[in-house]
């Protein structure tokens, strides 16, 4: 597995991270377990979030007696220095460290700078004069806010979504982030489960040494896939190029990436589930997704205001009540054996 340095952080480490907010839904046991045969296995940079409900806790306990070892990425939603205080003294706490290597602004809705106001970015700069933090970085799923993270030169990292079903308009992040030497975290490299063939998914982002994935973790299976790449990294070949070009065929056009900063729905429909239900069903089928459950959930869109709450808020500008629809038309299909699914 290739190197990388992470921008002007300095940051070294495998071209192969750990995305930890997966294992909030992993008993504590079972958790460390994961995380410490992560590390064991090569990985180095770990990313989680406050927000992430105890994926601090147990990257905390995995790492008692290793934490020189290993890089450690968090981030806080907070909008107030109170709130940023708050949060950074409870990952410290959680984490049980005295510093962070990387501390993020969680999808803000604005780029934070000096003199803004806010008083956010000061707390950014207070905070690693203190030396409770080495970095700082900026999470989004919105491009202008990406772009102004860039261009006002005060942010080390940019955290955003990358795939092999990138756009040119993600691909334009990735060129200016390198130009800039800023490093680029790639959340969402299976793009919230539509890509089923990891390797492909590695393969692809390989081409970029300035792009770090972070691979969301959750199984034993899935961590042995990944480590697997270690030694043996998936490469870019004739096959490999022209199975990724039948999915980007397949998946162009607008379909629900699953961030979910749509919700909560006034509704109560879960949006970031039931508007891509149809592409689940045929790309990365489950038993979950015909049970009673899920068509109490798919059949609430019958429900829907129409009152644009989603629309307004989705950072990809999908026109979510009109995906929602053509979902729940198509699960309606797939229900009474009108339309085959994968098994």
């Amino acid at each position: 597995m290739r190197k990388l340095i992470l921008g002007k952080t300095g940051i070294e480490t495998p071209q192969n991270a750990f995305g930890a907010l997966p294992v909030q839904r992993v008993d504590v046991e079972g958790a460390v377990k994961l995380i410490r045969r992560a590390y064991e296995g090569g990985m180095t940079f770990f990313d989680t979030a406050r927000g992430y409900s105890d994926s601090e806790l147990k990257l905390g306990l995995a790492f008692e007696g290793v934490r020189e070892n290993v890089f450690i990425a968090t981030k806080t939603m907070a909008t107030t220095p109170e709130a940023f205080w708050r949060d950074l003294e409870t990952s410290l706490t959680n984490l049980k460290t005295d510093y962070i290597d990387l501390y993020q602004f969680h999808w803000p809705k604005q780029c934070y700078r000096p003199g803004d106001g806010s008083g956010m970015y000061e707390c950014m700069l207070q905070a690693k004069a203190q030396g409770k933090i080495r970095h700082i970085g900026l999470t989004n799923h919105i491009l202008s806010v990406a772009h102004e993270a860039i261009d006002y030169g005060l942010y080390e990292t940019l955290q955003f979504p990358f795939s092999y079903l990138a756009s040119e308009k993600e691909l334009e992040l990735v060129g200016k982030c390198k130009e800039a030497h800023m490093g680029f975290i790639a959340m969402k490299g299976l793009a919230g489960g539509l890509i089923t063939n990891s390797a492909a998914a590695c393969a692809y982002i390989s081409q970029f040494d300035n792009v770090l994935p972070i691979w969301g973790i959750q199984r034993e299976h899935e961590l042995d896939e990944w480590l697997s790449y270690m030694d043996n990294t998936p490469t870019m070949t004739p096959e490999m190029e022209a199975f990724i070009a039948r999915e980007k065929q397949e998946l162009s056009g607008d379909f629900c990436r699953g961030c979910g900063y749509c919700m909560p729905c006034p509704q109560g429909i879960v949006i970031n589930q039931c508007a891509r239900m149809s592409l689940m069903l045929r790309r990365a089928p489950s038993a979950n997704s015909l049970n009673e459950a899920t068509q109490a959930n798919m059949e609430r869109i019958e429900t829907c205001l129409d009152c644009g709450q989603c629309k307004a808020k989705c950072p990809y500008g999908l026109d979510t009540p009109a995906l929602l629809r053509k979902n729940l038309e198509d699960y309606r299909r797939v229900l009474a054996g009108e339309v085959s699914v994968n098994e």
